[in-house]
């Protein structure tokens, strides 16, 4: 079986020179979001490795009615690893060598770009030094495509203050967004997407909500669907109320979360309508704010039947990541 030294060593050689220096000229990297060049050989493709490789990163995302795989994964034989396509976003190589190791490379054949290199002494080694690293590759990852995202819809931002005006904060927003709704305790911005709409709500919450552990999630659940149901009507239904609730069926996910300096969590679950057949993911932050006494409430949901989810709700987490204090004069 072929092995990975020469890629190895000259990923090596570049990246030396490069910190020798204090700036080298370097391409724009180039790859889909969520997309990850994976660099082998065939035979460890096959095997245990690349099925563990293919397992961490096409996990499904959390809070899908329909399962979407959390990245696209492209496989290619170190052979072909030349080229424009060294300048791909983010890559991982992985292969046998005499040295065990897993770490992260930054802007080696393009900027920016993120190499994860894996090797060890043999497939099981491989796998070791993988599955140790494994949860830093995924997180370094997705900020930097959180950041590359962020960098592309800057170029065109949504001058609207609604949300500024409301929070005191402020998003950067793709200009494509418009201000739907604005009251003196709600916002609504949204923008036509294939077969739907991508949205972005905002409001606050009193600082002292969620006070008991044992009903935490339950008390997201009643809060988030408290305001929703007043500010989003469902459709017209002859005879029937309809309006925007938490799918409860299965609850939602929460996890710690930090914007900005403001700390609280990251809700992702599955929204319906009253007495309606329609629904779809969203993702939402509530995030502490004792200066104002309150907690900050931002959440991007999608509406596209019959389409894939992952890239629209992506986009409503990278502008929700973009959250800043506005400065008062």
């Amino acid at each position: 079986m072929k092995n990975l030294a020469p890629f190895f060593v000259l990923l090596f050689i570049v990246s030396s020179c490069k910190e020798k220096s204090n700036y080298k000229y370097l391409p724009e990297s180039i790859g889909q979001v969520q997309s990850i060049l994976v660099v082998m050989e065939e035979d460890l493709w096959e095997s245990a490795v690349g099925d563990s490789v293919r397992k961490a990163f096409t996990s499904p995302i959390k809070g899908l009615a329909v399962a979407e795989p959390a990245h696209h994964i492209q496989y290619i034989p170190p052979s072909v690893f030349k080229g424009t396509v060294k300048q791909n976003r983010t890559v991982l190589a992985v292969g046998l060598d005499s040295l065990s190791l897993a770490h992260i490379k930054k802007d080696v054949y393009a900027r920016p770009q993120l190499i994860g290199v894996v090797k060890g002494l043999d497939q099981a080694d491989l796998m070791q030094q993988f599955q140790a690293k494994k949860g830093d590759f995924i997180t370094a990852f997705k900020a930097l495509e959180i950041e590359q995202t962020q960098q592309r819809f800057k170029r065109s931002l949504n001058q609207e203050k609604g949300i500024e005006n409301l929070l005191g904060v402020g998003l950067d927003i793709p200009s494509a967004y418009r201000l739907g709704m604005h009251t003196e305790s709600f916002a609504w911005i949204d923008r036509a997407i294939p077969s739907g709409s991508s949205n972005i709500i905002a409001y606050a919450l009193p600082y002292n909500s969620f006070n008991s552990p044992d009903t935490f999630i339950e008390d997201i659940v009643a809060a988030r669907d408290s305001v929703v149901k007043i500010h989003i009507p469902g459709p017209d239904v002859p005879g029937k109320t309809t309006y925007m609730k938490t799918e409860t069926v299965f609850m939602p996910y929460v996890t710690p979360a930090e914007i900005a300096g403001y700390k609280g969590v990251e809700i992702r679950g599955i929204w319906d309508i009253q007495n309606y057949p329609m629904a779809g993911p969203f993702v939402a932050y509530i995030l502490n704010d004792p200066d104002q006494d309150r907690k900050i409430v931002l959440e991007g949901f999608v509406f596209a039947p019959n389409k894939e989810k992952r890239t629209p709700l992506f986009e409503l987490e990278a502008i929700i990541k973009t959250l800043h204090p506005i400065l008062k004069e």
